[in-house]
C-alpha cells in the first residue's frame, strides 16, 4: 500500500498525515479546505514527490466547465479538415483529453489535484460526481470509454468561497488546514531555511503573530509569505537587525496587501510607542 510520511519541504501535522493515507486505502477523493497559504496545493506535491508519482495539476477557474478536464472535441479543425483533407478523416484525431483523462489514462498511478475547486460555478463538483465515483467517462463521438488504468489518488482543494454540494461532500475525506501554530511555523521554516539564525526567527514570528492577530488587519499574511516566500529572505539579505522588527516592521509590504492593512498595522505601532498593546 502507498503510505504518505511526508517530505523533507512540506510539514505535516500527525492529524493530516493520518487523513491522506486513511483517503488512499480507501480510494477516496480527499478535499482540503484551508485559509490561502496554510500549504493545500503544496500538500499534492509533497505528497507526489515522496511516493515518486506524477502529479497532474487541473486548476479551476470561474469559466472552468467539468467537461473540460474530461475531453474536449475539436469540431472545428475536423470541419476544416473534412472540406479541404481530402480522405476520410478520424474523428479520434480532434479529441483532446482533460486533466482528469490524462491521469485516468496514465499507465501508472498518478496524483491528480483538483485546485481550488470553488471558484466553479455550483453545477461544477455535482457534474463530476460519476467520473469520481466510477473512474471513468465516455467519449459519444468515438462511442468509446475512457475508464481509469489506475485509480487516482485525488486531492481536491477549496478556499472555502462557496459552499460545496451534499452529494459531492459524502463522496470525499474531509479535512481542514488549521493555520500552523508558532512551533509549527518554526518547523516550517527551518524545513526551507536550515541554517536561520534563531533570533532573527524568533522576533519574526513574533510580529508575524502579533499582525494576524489584529482585528483590524483583513488580508492577514499566510504562511507562505513567511515561511517560503519573501519576507524572512528579505530580512536576511537586508541584514536587519532582529530588535527592531517588532517596532519598525521592515518590507511590510511583502506581508500586507492593502493600503488599509498597512495604515491598521501602522496605527497599532504607534499605540505601543504610546505606551498600549498591540
Amino acid at each position: 500500500m502507498n503510505e504518505f510520511k511526508g517530505s523533507s519541504q512540506y510539514v505535516v501535522s500527525e492529524d493530516l498525515l493520518r487523513i491522506v493515507n486513511i483517503s488512499i486505502a480507501l480510494q477516496k477523493p480527499l478535499l482540503i479546505k484551508g485559509e490561502p497559504g496554510t500549504g493545500k496545493t503544496m500538500l499534492a506535491d509533497a505528497i507526489a514527490e515522496a511516493l515518486g508519482k506524477k502529479l497532474i495539476i487541473w486548476n479551476i477557474k470561474s469559466t472552468t466547465k467539468a467537461q473540460d478536464g474530461l475531453y474536449v472535441y475539436d469540431t472545428v479543425q475536423r470541419l476544416y479538415d473534412s472540406q479541404f483533407g481530402g480522405e476520410g478523416v478520424d474523428i479520434k484525431k480532434y479529441i483532446k483529453l482533460g486533466k482528469l483523462g490524462e491521469a485516468f489514462s496514465a499507465d501508472e498511478q498518478v496524483i491528480l489535484l483538483i485546485d481550488e475547486i470553488d471558484k466553479a460555478d455550483l453545477e461544477f463538483p455535482n457534474d463530476l460526481l460519476w467520473e469520481l465515483d466510477k473512474m471513468e467517462f465516455y467519449i459519444p463521438e468515438t462511442k468509446e470509454t475512457i475508464a481509469a488504468k489506475q485509480r487516482p489518488i485525488v486531492i481536491i482543494t477549496s478556499n472555502a468561497e462557496k459552499e460545496l454540494p451534499d452529494a459531492f461532500l459524502r463522496r470525499c475525506i474531509f479535512h481542514y488546514i488549521a493555520f500552523p501554530s508558532q512551533d509549527m511555523m518554526a518547523d516550517i521554516v527551518h524545513a526551507h531555511y536550515n541554517n536561520i539564525e534563531d533570533h532573527l526567527l524568533e522576533m519574526a514570528m513574533k510580529a508575524f503573530y502579533q499582525i494576524r492577530d489584529l482585528p483590524t488587519v483583513a488580508k492577514k499574511p499566510s504562511t507562505s509569505e513567511l515561511a517560503v516566500l519573501d519576507w524572512l529572505q528579505a530580512l536576511r539579505l537586508g541584514g536587519v537587525d532582529p530588535d527592531k522588527i517588532e517596532n519598525e516592521l521592515p518590507y511590510a509590504g511583502i506581508l500586507l496587501k492593502k493600503n488599509e492593512d498597512l495604515t491598521a498595522v501602522k496605527n497599532a505601532k504607534n499605540r505601543v510607542r504610546n505606551g498600549y498593546r498591540w
